[in-house]
């Protein structure tokens, strides 16, 4: 599966790129670096390039409903004004953790528009990682623990599925989901990736996204692929990047058929020098094609 082209959508490699977002109305690209405290976007039919600068990291984004974007920070909730020429960021919620070692981390907006974010536990010696969900700007608990790396949600076509990583366990999971309450149950595995970092070893399950069709693609981060997975947790087939450490795929461009992947540029010498595109943002041509995200409904 490793016919598609791919391409540097975006030159300058981010330290952290995270949760790449396709605005359809716009017909342009958000995304995150997070040590940098940036948000970006690309106009890529153009070239034209924004940035903000935050005073707390941006982990994930959505597209809001009334314009400009909802972005989750490790500060909390905030609307950003992406059509002010100033940095307009106005705060929905505080963050409901201990920002010394907490912060949000990946999410997506669900068919109804709920937004949800996990946490990631910085620590990450015990599994303390959280669920939220922003709902009309109200904050609450979706679970707590069972997990040190929140990752990898997403939400099926038929709106009867949640997916969701935990990167630290190497393991995607699915979940019911009734889209009328905002409610999972029924925890199960999708798909276990080996931990064997000497024998077989592929990378962990990070960001994702899930196509037209259904089927779920996680980045590998540590592991230089992109995985396809159906919606029964079976191995598709992958796509080898030039990157060693893919964080989040988004499907974009004016068909949803331009598979966006961001990748972590702050990474060991040797391994810049083996794979030099590292922390760019790259697009690959798909022949399926994905689905347009929903809107958070304040």
């Amino acid at each position: 599966m490793n016919t598609q082209q791919i391409n540097v959508a975006f030159q300058t490699a981010m330290q952290t790129g995270e949760c790449p977002l396709w605005h359809p109305r716009e017909q342009a690209l958000y995304w995150v670096d997070i040590p940098a405290f940036t948000v970006h976007r690309l106009h890529p039919a153009s070239g034209a390039h924004r940035a903000w600068k935050l005073a707390s990291e941006p982990a994930t984004l959505a597209i809001a409903g009334q314009g400009g974007l909802i972005v989750a920070m490790r500060s909390g909730f905030a609307h950003l004004d992406t059509g002010s020429e100033e940095l307009r960021l106005t705060e929905i919620v505080a963050a409901p953790y201990d920002q010394a070692i907490t912060r949000f981390n990946d999410g997506h907006v669900d068919p109804a528009g709920r937004f949800w974010v996990g946490t990631i536990y910085e620590p990450r010696d015990k599994p303390a990682a959280e669920m939220f969900v922003l709902e009309r700007g109200k904050l609450r608990t979706a679970w707590s623990g069972g997990m040190t790396n929140s990752n990898g949600t997403s939400f099926s076509p038929d709106q009867k599925t949640m997916y969701h990583a935990d990167t630290a366990a190497h393991r995607v999971y699915r979940y019911d989901y009734d889209v009328a309450t905002g409610t999972v149950a029924n925890q199960r595995v999708l798909h276990q990736f080996s931990a064997d970092k000497e024998n077989n070893y592929g990378g962990r399950p990070d960001g994702a996204a899930v196509d037209s069709e259904g089927n779920y693609w996680v980045a590998m981060f540590e592991g230089a692929r992109i995985v396809k997975l159906s919606p029964e947790g079976a191995l598709l087939g992958e796509i080898r990047l030039p990157v060693r450490c893919p964080t989040m795929p988004a499907f974009g461009g004016p068909d949803l058929r331009t598979l966006y992947v961001t990748s972590a540029g702050a990474r060991p010498a040797a391994e810049l020098e083996q794979y030099p595109l590292s922390g760019k943002l790259l697009a690959i041509q798909m022949d399926v094609a994905g689905r347009a995200e929903p809107d958070y409904q304040a």
